[in-house]
């Protein structure tokens, strides 16, 4: 007898082993046809897969478009996509075709690239798979059996993904018709299942294994959904989202530009570094009045404290080090030195400077600390994957009995600043232990349970992101949502009891004993780079008015309103506003137009006429009228609109 428990808590008996597909079909003929997968006791199984134990049972199905039911989709796709490659393309080698964020790709070894028109050819041939309707088999094999046949079919990449296999993994084949590879599954019932809502996206460049000495790859980029109206909703995103691509408008407007001779390094550009230190600034004041205390720290720091907090054992093939660490390892006298990564052990030094009561904390310090970290040349994406970053970085170092509150003032203070920047729309996930962690597991349970018992606390709703914790401790991550409905991980909040002990920070309680704190990491932006790239893109280029580079542009109708058109930009700039003047002897039309493109807020419009009655007519970037208002009217009516939320 298998004693079924289904999600609404109802219990269905068997009398021996059953499946996915004969629960769906006691259900229901209806849930059997939409049928994707089953979940048995949280882990995704083909329906055909015996059931031989009392189980959790959830079936996954098409039409609801879960993340589960997108996974299944999308992996059946990709398997769809490879078959097709092989058949149009004898001889490619198969290598990993995983899902991803929105889609999935698969990487191929072939000597002649692929092309656009390919990918149609491509397209037509998996519609063609699809339509065959053939069942996914999963089969057990032996290692050694599996081996020698995917040596046989001359597919060395499986041949060696099988060799590193742990000798425990069991080995599963999926064929689809007389099409095989290997994997894990689980698959749906037929390639039927696909359905038409695919599409292929792009191809790239890739290594086998992300090793640049490894064979250089040709990897296709998908995407799939649960039906055609979820797809064609995505790749309208996806054609507004080039639209807005930072480096596009970061071209465009000339903010700033990246070049081979600094990878990963930013060069700002004027009207780009303006957004910077208007943002820094922002947020200087946000942290000063929630009672923060900014500092400063080295930039490189000797190896021995990397050592002593775990970061050189975890994060070390991250860092940028000066001479040889096999040098040192070696006996060399050189002390290596690494250009920091991140900030908290150097936080933990200034703590560690004298003593501190129970009465100093919370003690919250903040920097802005410029940190660097050795991305892979493959990741790096303009400015929101860089080498070369600042971060909105802070710490507090507080009693345990303070955390659920610390927690509640800083969701508050992140809910006010995301809003001040047009985000209102935030989810929060609770990344716990990653599998490559220090500390112990009794120190992990006591984190994670303050952790929680906080956000509960504060009554944020919130989903789990397992394994995602940072090395030292779990942590909550804030996803904002953007106006095209892309979500970004900006914010952290990082429960740490590991390296207050590691770095033998203490505090003396109120009893006169010397007690470890609670070392709470957090950030808002994440780092200035990606925040500022994801607000170029939110908004398209036309950042909110208090954070333009170019307020107001002044341009002028006729030469003899330059004298004009000059005293009302020096008046702008006496109040604080960023504002410019266009003296060319240009067409009002074209300058109108060009400031449009360098999505300068406001344009004031100046001629004879306006200079001898001393108004100007303001237009607004987006607005085809123009109001016309005395210069006293217009200055104080700017002044405000352009005052930024601290002010």
């Amino acid at each position: 007898m298998v004693e079924i428990t289904l999600p609404d808590g109802a219990k269905r008996q068997y009398d021996g082993a059953t499946s996915g597909m004969d629960i769906a079909l006691s259900i229901s003929p209806g849930l059997a046809k939409k049928a994707l997968a089953v979940t048995v006791d949280g882990q995704a199984w083909d329906l055909s897969r015996e059931i031989t134990e009392d189980s959790d049972v959830a079936i996954i199905v098409r039409d609801k478009g879960t993340d589960e039911a997108l996974d299944i989709i999308r992996h059946d796709c990709a398997h769809v996509l490879a078959e097709a490659v092989q058949e149009l393309f004898p001889g490619t080698q198969v290598t990993i075709g995983p899902n991803i964020e929105n889609g999935f790709f698969y990487d191929f070894y072939r000597a002649e690239p692929f092309t656009s028109e390919d990918l149609e050819v491509i397209e037509a041939k998996m519609h063609e798979i699809i339509a065959r309707d053939e069942p996914f088999q999963r089969q057990v094999m032996d290692r050694n059996a599996a081996i020698e046949f995917f040596k046989s079919k001359g597919e060395q990449f499986k041949v060696e993904l099988i060799q590193d296999l742990p000798k425990s993994e069991t080995i599963t084949l999926y064929s689809q018709g007389e099409w095989i590879d290997l994997c894990r599954g689980p698959h749906a019932p037929t390639t039927g299942k696909v359905g038409k809502a695919f599409n292929l996206l792009s191809v790239a460049g890739a290594y086998w294994r992300g090793d640049s000495s490894r064979e250089q790859l040709q990897r296709i980029y998908g995407t799939a959904f649960e039906d055609p109206k979820s797809l064609r909703a995505h790749l309208t995103m996806l054609e507004e989202a080039a639209k807005r691509d930072h480096r596009k408008l970061g071209k465009e407007l000339d903010l700033f530009h990246m070049q081979e001779e600094a990878r990963g390094g930013v060069f700002w550009h004027p009207k780009g570094w303006r957004i910077y230190t208007e943002l820094e600034r922002y947020m200087r004041y946000r942290l000063d009045d929630a009672g923060y205390e900014e500092v400063k720290t080295p930039q490189l720091v000797d190896r021995k404290l990397w050592e002593d907090s775990g970061h050189w054992e975890k994060f070390r093939e991250h860092m940028f080090t000066t001479g040889d660490a096999a040098d040192e390892d070696a006996g060399s006298d050189d002390r290596i030195l690494a250009l920091k990564t991140m900030n908290c052990p150097c936080h933990v030094q200034i703590f560690n400077q004298g003593i501190k009561s129970y009465r100093d904390l919370p003690l919250k310090m903040s920097e802005f600390g410029s940190c660097h970290r050795n991305e892979p040349s493959g990741a790096l994406h303009g400015i929101m994957r860089v080498r070369a970053f600042t971060q909105d970085d802070a710490h507090i170092f507080a009693t345990p009995d303070q955390v659920t509150e610390q927690t509640k003032e800083f969701c508050t203070l992140l809910t006010q600043i995301y809003a001040d920047f047009g985000f209102t729309d935030v989810a929060v996930k609770f990344s716990d232990r990653p599998e490559k962690r220090a500390g112990t597991d009794e120190t992990w349970d006591k984190a994670e349970g303050a952790l929680r018992e906080a956000i509960e606390d504060a009554g944020l709703p919130y989903t789990m992101n397992p394994g995602e914790g940072a090395f030292y401790g779990p942590k909550l991550e804030f996803v904002l949502r953007d106006a095209i409905g892309r979500d970004w991980q900006c914010g952290t909040w990082q429960v740490d009891f590991v390296l207050p002990e590691r770095l033998d920070a203490n505090y003396i309680a109120e009893d006169g004993s010397k007690q470890r704190p609670v070392m709470l990491h957090r950030a808002i932006l994440g780092s200035f780079e990606r925040f500022i790239g994801i607000l170029i893109e939110n908004y398209a280029g036309k950042l909110p008015l208090w954070l333009a580079p170019v307020q107001v542009a002044v341009a002028t109708i006729t030469t003899d309103a330059t004298d004009y058109a000059e005293e009302v930009v020096e008046e702008l700039r006496r109040r604080g506003i960023r504002a410019v003047s266009d003296l060319r002897n240009e067409k009002i039309n074209y300058k109108i137009r060009e400031h449009s493109h360098q999505k300068v807020p406001l344009v004031a419009v100046v001629g004879r006429r306006e200079a001898d009655e001393r108004t100007i007519a303001l237009r607004t970037l987006g607005g085809k009228d123009q109001e016309i208002m005395s210069l006293d009217a217009a200055l104080e009516q700017i002044s405000e609109n352009t005052r930024a939320p601290y002010a």
